[in-house]
């Protein structure tokens, strides 16, 4: 087995997974610790070590509140341990390989991990990258810096550095896969075959990296687990970077608030005196998130995406079934016809004619999944425009048993996809492993190939998987009987909530 693997930086030694034909190399340094004068810049490059450095471990988790503490669902799912480690020397990487040598040239997945750019960390048990590497394939995990610590912006920043002013969680992903491209051969993989893939804000990550087209070379596939949330209700939405005049003037605003003159100063404040003050600070302002500082972002991902200014790549995107549900919330039928004309102009009274906009007295009239419509609206135009690289739309909606009755809850597909049921609280079952397997083969498919389609763990073929477009607007379903492909049927309502998307 490959346990020992030589980087840029040095010697690095893994550990057998539980499967001891997998190594996992955990806590790989791929920049310089962005600690001191290194806080709000750009990842430098790691510094270089002598003899053999043991990665057997997860290196500290970003700076954020303490996971564990809560009674929410993410406390009792994966969030449990208070005690993890955590830093702002931050900036590491997991390898899971299954290669005895280093010529392999096996795909790669590289992982970017979610939680609304303020909370997450590779580490969180349901990412353990070993089920993938089993069937071929190198896992990376990348961490990165988040809330204040990734995404602060400041005038003093746009002036000191006008490379890189802001949006640092974001460099530190490209970063990470830079790194890859330079170093994964020595674990056996294909620096010309990568899949970048994330799920909620690290699907957001995916946009953000595919819309960056500097970023091309680094990555031929992408991934994109309930990450392109918009609601076609609202202007905006989730991803939409904040401008750089905003983020300033609120980033100057939370400078003064901690009491500090400038950068300088604030820079030599402890991390935790950073955090506690922004939490406070976040009690009655928004958060930090992406900005467009027209240098790593320059507009909405998802416009650029379906204006061809991006990475182009195949893409495989989907939701679960109860996340995320977009209505029009009306206390009566004037009212509601009224925000209609206002959401939808010209074409109100062709949708208010649509059964599926019937008012409902429950306040919840017109409800769609507006995730779902966001993917397949991009998926059809791409296609519309002459895209060449096919798009796969899927929604995962099978039981999810335990005592809390969660449904398809934000995040819960994460089980399924890594192949990691085994380590959760929840009663599965034998179907809900059949499941997992399925969706783990879809997915390794297409890291190897761009396209899910192939065989099961038997041998016998998957149920077929087409592309989404308008000539076949095949969604495949993830049930708990399984994988179930089935073609969407044609309706208005849903024809007039894509168009609004798209405008």
């Amino acid at each position: 087995m490959l346990r020992i693997a030589k980087t840029e930086n040095g010697l690095v030694r893994g550990i057998e997974a539980a499967d001891p034909r997998i190594t996992a190399f955990k806590g790989i340094p791929f920049a310089a610790p962005p600690v001191g004068e290194n806080r709000w810049r750009k990842p430098l490059p790691a510094k270089n070590w002598e003899g053999v450095r043991e990665c057997f471990r997860f290196a500290p988790i970003s700076v954020q509140d303490t996971p564990g503490l809560g009674t929410d669902i993410y406390c009792r799912e994966w969030h449990v341990d208070p005690e993890i480690e955590m830093g702002e020397d931050c900036l590491y990487l997991n390898v899971w390989t299954p290669a005895k040598s280093a010529d392999e040239k096996l795909p790669v997945y590289v992982w970017f991990f979610g939680g609304g750019l303020q909370w997450g960390y590779p580490a969180e048990m349901e990412f353990d990258g070993e089920r993938i590497a089993r069937r071929g394939i190198v896992v990376v995990s990348v961490n990165y810096r988040l809330n204040v610590f990734g995404f602060l912006a400041h005038p003093e920043l746009t002036r000191d550095q006008p490379d890189a002013p802001t949006n640092f969680g974001s460099l530190d992903q490209q970063a990470g896969l830079k790194w890859v491209k330079r170093n994964i051969a020595a674990f056996g993989g294909d620096p010309d075959c990568v899949t970048i893939s994330g799920q909620s804000a690290g699907g957001g990550s995916v946009m953000s990296q595919l819309a960056c087209e500097e970023n091309k070379g680094l990555f031929n596939r992408a991934i994109i687990m309930s990450g392109m949330i918009k609601n076609p209700y609202m202007p905006g939405g989730i991803g939409t970077p904040n401008s750089l005049e905003n983020a300033e003037k609120q980033g100057e605003e939370f400078v003064r608030f901690m009491g500090c003159s400038g950068i300088e100063e604030a820079r030599k404040l402890d991390a935790k005196t950073v955090l506690r003050k922004y939490n406070e600070f976040v009690s009655n302002h928004p958060r930090m998130f992406t900005v467009q500082d027209n240098v790593f972002s320059k507009g909405e991902p998802y416009r650029m995406i379906l204006e061809g200014r991006c990475v182009d790549a195949p893409i495989m995107a989907g939701n679960t079934a109860d996340e995320f549900p977009s209505f029009i919330k009306a206390d009566s039928p004037e009212e509601y016809s009224e925000k209609v004309r206002e959401i939808f102009g010209e074409s109100a009274e062709e949708f208010l004619a649509q059964p599926e906009a019937e008012f409902k007295a429950d306040g919840f009239s017109a409800k769609t999944a507006g995730i779902e419509q966001t993917a397949k609206a991009l998926f059809a135009a791409k296609k519309r425009a002459g895209c060449k690289n096919p798009n796969f739309y899927y929604r995962f909606e099978p039981d999810i048993p335990g005592w809390d009755n969660p449904g398809t809850f934000h995040s819960v597909d994460l089980w399924f996809f890594f192949e990691t049921l085994a380590k959760c609280w929840r009663p599965f079952v034998g179907r809900h492993y059949d499941l997992a397997r399925q969706m783990t083969n879809y997915l390794c498919n297409f890291v190897k190939n761009g396209d899910p389609n192939g065989n099961d763990s038997d041998g016998n073929p998957l149920p077929e998987w087409k592309p989404f477009c308008d000539e076949t607007p095949v969604e495949m379903r993830f049930t708990g009987d399984g994988a179930k492909p089935e073609v969407e049927k044609r309706s208005r309502f849903n024809e007039i909530l894509r168009e609004k998307i798209l405008k």
